[in-house]
């Protein structure tokens, strides 16, 4: 099981589709991971198309186990059915089967950073993910960034993630403190 999620366009930005990364998607993928800035806060790098195929055949199992949920995030042009090429990415990942608690995370490509398209985007999936689907179900949503990423810091805070604890740094997947922010179904 899958989902497709829509965010309305704004007067400012145009409307976006949310949807399971693709195999024909890994170009875009290769060239939004050759950004420096990208590349400093994620943990795993893509340089390849072969890199890119493995991660998004990743992407599907993950799906299919219902324990990551992943999706590309495509600007859409001037007709809804006709969506660009991904410009960010969005993920729900199970923390532990017992629990009802997930973390989010998210990247958008350099070309659209700063226009408003994480944040757009993760209000739509953290009130899916937190809402009435089955695939996970949810109650409370983590989003963990370094703590200076404040453009992650920005969107958290955009879409009433609350922050509730600074982390120590844990080289070496976390080189960095981080912030833990946090919503509940009951934030909604």
């Amino acid at each position: 099981m899958t989902a497709i999620l829509s965010v309305e366009p704004t007067a400012s930005a145009p409307a976006l589709r949310l949807r399971p990364w693709r195999a024909e998607d890994a170009v875009a993928l290769v060239a939004a991971h050759r950004d420096p800035l990208l590349r400093r806060w994620l943990t795993t790098s893509l340089v390849s198309d072969t890199e890119a195929r493995r991660w998004i055949d990743d992407q599907s199992e993950g799906w299919a186990a219902g324990v990551r949920l992943s999706f590309a995030v495509l600007e859409c042009g001037g007709e809804e059915r006709d969506p660009g090429r991904p410009v960010g990415h969005i993920v729900v990942k199970a923390t532990d089967p017992n629990e009802a608690a997930a973390t989010v995370g998210y990247w958008t490509s350099a070309e659209v950073r700063g226009q408003g398209i994480a944040s757009r985007a993760l209000e739509v999936v953290s009130r899916w993910a937190l809402g009435a689907q089955r695939i996970m179900p949810l109650a409370r949503l983590d989003l963990l960034h370094a703590v200076d990423n404040h453009g992650s810091c920005r969107v958290a805070e955009k879409c009433r993630y609350v922050l509730r604890s600074v982390l120590p740094a844990q080289p070496p997947a976390f080189p960095h403190k981080g912030h833990l922010h946090v919503r509940m179904n009951s934030d909604m």
